[in-house]
């Protein structure tokens, strides 16, 4: 398949929305504890998800129908929405939460953690040990995600943002695994990606209940015309067009070239903290300060970055598709 520039640059501008999404919902977080001091950052992560995800389905659903074209999924189409919207729902709710606790470069950085998780489970499920290049990348990143983490070498412990991105990244890896399944390669992306938007909603309804008060209290959090903007960065920008990009444009180049490319989504989160924290400050009224470039996110972020790239590198004895995170958050 060839391997267009257009479609390269077209899921480098999808990284790009997913990069923005880090700083996004960190802000409207900030805002959300102001609307409801005290009910926590699940709640907020769990309304977030909801009205995100939730949003989206409805405006896939008016997508497919406008098509013109049969809008029930077929069965294989539901069974790998069911699959990468289990796996990345949960994984998500865990990253939207870890974001309230972590800095926003350090969570994207963190994300890239299925560099090291997907060869092992991958040597698990085949019973052959990975490639010793693959074995070393991976002790590489898992290094370079210690470093950015600040792991306690002597508490053996990491912080409660840390360790909650790092478990979104293991449940990302049975997203990507889903991904990959050869009998799903004919489903439609946009009914694929309508079931996944309403499985993930549906996961996360039932906690608006069980972490807080209710609906009526989440539906409270996007009353402001502040959280109402941010909520519509996210579902725009960082879901619909995002999502959309890739699934149109991933086809036409190489798992390698993608894969590559993906590596840029926690560079362009990095590069989004350091500035944009102050405008959407200004915009929304919450303290929110700019990240800074630290020695710790240049060595870490890098270590993590430099192994994603060369585990895609050309030349490996075969092809393994994307290790990354392809949806960020």
């Amino acid at each position: 398949m060839s391997e267009g520039r257009g479609a390269v640059r077209m899921l480098v501008l999808a990284c790009m929305m997913w990069g923005l999404s880090f700083p996004a919902i960190k802000v409207l977080a900030l805002l959300q504890d102001e609307v409801l001091p005290g009910a926590g950052t699940w709640f907020y992560s769990a309304s977030t998800m909801v009205a995100r995800f939730g949003v989206s389905a409805a405006i896939t659903l008016v997508l497919i129908l406008a098509s013109r074209s049969a809008w029930l999924p077929n069965i294989r189409e539901i069974y790998q929405g069911l699959g990468v919207g289990l796996f990345g729902g949960l994984g998500m709710l865990l990253q939207v939460d870890g974001l309230a606790h972590t800095e926003a470069s350090t969570s994207a950085f963190l994300t890239q953690g299925t560099v090291f998780s997907i060869p092992l489970v991958r040597a698990l499920i085949d019973r052959k040990f990975p490639e010793w290049r693959e074995a070393i990348l991976c002790a590489v990143a898992l290094l370079g995600i210690a470093i950015l983490a600040q792991f306690d070498w002597h508490q053996f412990r990491l912080g409660r943002g840390e360790a909650e991105t790092l478990g979104a990244a293991a449940f990302f890896t049975g997203h990507i695994l889903c991904l990959e399944v050869p009998a799903f390669r004919s489903n439609d992306p946009l009914k694929v990606s309508l079931v996944m938007f309403t499985t993930i909603a549906a996961i996360c309804l039932p906690m608006l209940w069980i972490l807080g008060p209710g609906l009526g209290s989440a539906v409270k959090l996007f009353s402001s015309p502040e959280a109402l903007g941010f909520l519509a960065i996210l579902i725009g920008p960082c879901t619909l067009l995002a999502f959309l990009w890739m699934n149109r444009y991933q086809p036409q180049v190489s798992a390698t070239t993608a894969g590559v490319v993906y590596c840029m989504e926690p560079v362009f989160a990095s590069v989004f903290a350091l500035g944009l924290p102050v405008v959407f400050s200004s915009w929304s009224g919450v303290n929110y300060r700019n990240e800074t470039l630290t020695q710790t996110l240049v060595i870490g972020g890098g270590l993590i970055l430099l192994a994603n790239i060369l585990m895609q590198w050309p030349g490996r004895s075969r092809d393994r598709g994307s290790l990354m995170n392809e949806h960020g958050v």
